[in-house]
Parts: C-alpha cells; structure tokens; sequence
C-alpha cells in the first residue's frame, strides 16, 4: 500500500505483529491517565509520533466486547519498539485510547481471560455484562462544551482530544458483536463513495482467513444503510433517538448523545470515521436470507436464549458447548479478529493520507 502524502508505509506488514498472542502489553511510559471513570479507575491513553496524520484509535466502548482493547494494547508495544526516526513515528500521530471502559471491564472479567485464544460459549452466556441503551459509552459524547450530564468516559476522551490541536484525519472505534455470520465493517457515509480500496482489502483479507462477511439488511435502522455485503454505514445518535422514539421509549431516546465517530467529525475537517465489527462466536446460515427478519438469525437467538436459560438454572456450560459446536456455532479466535481489525485500521490509514493529499 503506499500513502499520497509521503513515500509508502507499509502499514501491515511493519506491525503485522501487533495482531500476535505474542506481543508484550503496552508500557507505562507511554500511557497516562487522562480521566477517572465512574467507579473511580483510571483511563488510559497515549499519544505517540509527531507526523501530520493525525490518527484516533479508541477500545472498548463495550465492555463484552474485548478484542479491540487487545489489539490496541498490543499496537502501543508496536509503536513503542520504533526507533524515534521511523517513518511510522514521524509521518503519523496516534492517539490511541485502548479501553476507554475500565469499570465494564472489571464487570466481565470473568468469562474474558487476557490471554484467551478464544472465548468458551458458556463462559460469556454466564457472565456478560452490558450497559442499557443510552447508558453506553460509544453514543455518551458530551453533546457541547457545557454539556455535563454526559458520562465521565467519554467527557475525558473528548477533552483529551481536544489538545490534538487540529482535526484529525481517521478515527476507528473498535467494536466486536456477540454472534454473527462473521466479520462486519462501517463506513464513514461520507467516505462512502472513496471508501472502494479499503472495502476491497477487506474483502479479500477475510477470505484469505477462511471467513465470510456478515450480511445484514437493516434498511437505515439506527443509521445502518447497507452498501456491500458485509459493509454498512455507521451508526448515527439522530438515528439512535428516532428509532426508540418509534418505539415509544422516550426516555431511552432522550438520553443518546453523539458518538465518538461524530464527536471526531465535529472537531472539523473531513476524518474518515470506521467501526469494526468482530464476532466472538459464528453462526452458519445466518445472513443467507438478509430479511428483516432473518430467519437464520431468529432460529439461533431463540436457541441461545435456551442455553442462556439453562446456564441460570446452574447447568455446567460444558454439555452445553458440546451441544452448541454439534449445531454448528463456531468460536472465532482472537489472533484472527485482531488481525482484521488491523487490516481495516491499516488501509484506512492509507486511503485518509491519500484523501489528505488531495487537492
């Protein structure tokens, strides 16, 4: 791959070892508090090289969604190991916040070992924990300057960005969902028609894994508008609020404020903003008829709503997983979704050097 503002970066290649179980966690030196969440844990962040590229990776919005923060653990070590002069550190600044959710964490570290080569089915029906809708970190941005009522988490992240001191040119959010076809990516809405390169490096990197895309037809919902098989716009807060207002919820509605992709985008200029969307578990059939409603898709959720059922009741996990592997579900390692997180970072670091670049 090469960049339109200065000679090429091998991105994925040069820190294709970021996406390793092997790589060291990231060292203190390089991440500092910037905030306290609400149980009182510190955030973590870090900003490392000096280019013009300004490039904003965050982790773990979700906190039973733990790839993500992995990975960007990893990719500080990466960063770290440069020497001072290496075009990675002088082309490219990184502002990496690799899990902004330290209390979530804290509440599903049970089923997420960090170490774990995959996660055991059982295990996470047992154990995950999630925030209510309106109470998630990733739509919890401070809607302006005097906005108090926002989350701490995100007030930190947003005040710490602050200080970059222009916009910047890509932000990732790292994302993962609990079951699905396989991989899913979002797309900036207005990168769409620029975003051809990086979709097709996708592509091809998830069937060079032994993967398929996961295919979903929401038809806007919440922001979702299909483009391509396993690509989607991302999800937009105006959305988020319309559709439980549909539902009548208007205080769930009430309570959605921007997203960090628009939080970014506010700060000016043109970023690309990304989601990756990583699954811990792979169901088969499952986007074959795209719906709404897929019926793939409602045949598992009933059945997993029966193991989860049967987990409340003390069953051991263990007959259930045997039975859950004979219906098919797949776990998805963890080196693979790290690595496909890092080829959808990687391109898209390429293809926003390339939009700065343009007249």
């Amino acid at each position: 791959m090469t960049g339109g503002s200065g000679p090429a970066l091998d991105f994925e290649t040069r820190l294709a070892h970021v996406a390793g179980l092997e790589a060291p966690e990231p060292r203190s030196r390089s991440l500092v508090e910037i905030g306290r969440s609400r149980e009182d844990r510190p955030i973590l962040a870090c900003r490392l090289g000096r280019g013009a590229t300004r490039i904003s990776l965050l982790g773990g919005c979700h906190a039973d969604e733990p790839v993500g923060p992995r990975l960007l653990a990893r990719l500080v070590s990466a960063l770290e190991a440069l020497a001072p002069d290496d075009p990675l550190l002088t082309e490219l600044a990184w502002w990496i916040l690799p899990h902004i959710n330290p209390d979530g964490a804290a509440r599903n570290a049970g089923w997420q070992g960090p170490d774990d080569a995959a996660y055991r089915l059982s295990d996470y029906l047992a154990g995950v924990r999630r925030e209510l809708p309106g109470d998630d970190i990733e739509f919890g941005f401070p809607r302006g300057p005097g906005d108090e009522g926002a989350r701490r988490e995100p007030a930190a992240a947003a005040a710490w960005w602050s200080t970059a001191g222009g916009p910047f040119d890509l932000h990732a959010t790292l994302h993962g969902m609990a079951f699905a076809a396989g991989p899913w990516f979002l797309v900036e809405p207005a990168w769409v028609a620029r975003a051809g390169p990086l979709m097709d490096c996708c592509r091809t990197r998830v069937a060079e894994l032994g993967y398929r895309l996961h295919d979903v037809e929401r038809q806007g919902e919440k922001g979702f508008h299909r483009i391509a098989p396993g690509f989607a716009t991302r999800p937009d807060s105006t959305a988020m609020r319309e559709h439980f207002l549909a539902r009548g919820d208007a205080e769930t509605s009430g309570r959605f404020r921007p997203s960090s992709m628009e939080h970014i985008r506010s700060l000016g200029g043109d970023p690309l903003t990304l989601v990756s969307e990583m699954p811990l578990f792979l169901l088969p059939g499952v986007g074959e008829e795209l719906g709404p409603p897929d019926p793939a898709a409602e045949r598992w959720r009933e059945r997993i709503a029966g193991w989860r059922a049967r987990l409340a009741t003390g069953e051991d996990g263990a007959p259930i997983d045997a039975e859950a592997a004979d219906a098919g579900l797949r776990t998805m390692p963890v080196e693979d979704q790290m690595r496909l997180q890092w080829t959808l970072i990687a391109t898209a670091i390429d293809l926003a050097r390339e939009g700065a670049a343009s007249p």
